[in-house]
């Protein structure tokens, strides 16, 4: 079992608990660390972005617990860092503000070029996938996705950040109802952004969220993309995603048996501010 986990969500953006008790639920799951990745802050209303008022309360809970259980497992204070072009600050900005330990990069609301709208492409509720595809693509799938991807690129291009968050999570709702995923098309704009991956010699994430949301069948990334990972030795790290302390190590050991299956014997390991390769068995 991976026993480490470096994306959950406490109450000071969408999880639904304060952080000591995510806490404590990973020391009862054995675990060695475990980093909180709130949600930035963005300059309009959400319901699940850490508010600009609370960051210094983030700080100050993550600076006690830290202190409170060194010793016992090594806690980080991150982001999962909401790219949106023209919307959200600059990274950096927080990075420097909150003294963060890792970010993870992630792309949940889409903005068409030339254009002030969001597609939410996350969350519960499929109708908002379906009405903003829509509403702001014109029902085009491929000229969406393809935007969503050069989102995905634009932020490895011009973030610093260690992670890249659910990397096809623009396929959850999609649920093979517009296009399938072994598309050329789909396939190509997929490569583009692991070679870019590659490139920049980022971390990527391999997320259980969806399937014990029972909101896809497939982890993200899907097996397909996770060989095209493993022919270009991109690290990669196991995460559930956590919403809930009961959601910590959700469907991680159905993950690392994935990872062997396609080839993977080692799963990246976040020490202190660097990066090793444990084995997954």
């Amino acid at each position: 079992m991976v026993r480490y986990n470096l994306h959950q969500h406490s109450r000071f953006s969408d999880g639904k608990a304060e952080p000591e008790a995510y806490v404590r639920q990973a020391l009862r799951l054995g675990f060695v660390a475990m980093g909180f990745a709130e949600h930035s802050p963005l300059p309009f209303p959400t319901a699940f972005s850490l508010k600009e008022e609370d960051v210094e309360a983030y700080v100050r809970e993550t600076a006690r617990l830290k202190e409170m259980y060194a010793g016992q497992m090594a806690l980080y204070r991150a982001l999962e860092f909401d790219f949106i072009p023209s919307f959200s600050e600059n990274l950096n900005h927080w990075r420097n503000q909150m003294h963060l330990d890792y970010v993870v990069g992630s792309v949940h609301l889409v903005r068409p070029e030339n254009s002030a709208g969001l597609w939410f492409i996350d969350g519960p509720d499929r109708k908002k996938y379906d009405d903003g595809l829509q509403n702001l693509f014109g029902g085009d799938i491929r000229k969406a996705v393809k935007t969503y991807f050069h989102q995905v690129n634009r932020m490895i291009e011009t973030q610093h950040f260690e992670i890249v968050g659910h990397l096809d999570k623009i396929k959850m709702h999609n649920a093979g109802r517009y296009f399938s995923e072994s598309e050329k098309w789909y396939r190509d704009l997929v490569n583009e952004t692991l070679w870019l991956i590659k490139e920049k010699n980022l971390v990527i994430e391999v997320n259980t969220r969806g399937r014990y949301k029972k909101r896809c069948d497939a982890l993200f990334p899907d097996d397909e993309t996770l060989a095209g990972v493993k022919n270009l030795n991109i690290p990669v790290v196991i995460s559930s995603d956590a919403h809930r302390p009961d959601e910590l190590d959700k469907q991680m050991d159905y993950a690392a048996k994935r990872l062997l299956e396609t080839g993977f014997r080692s799963v990246a390991f976040f020490d202190h501010g660097r990066w090793d390769e444990i084995p997954l068995v």
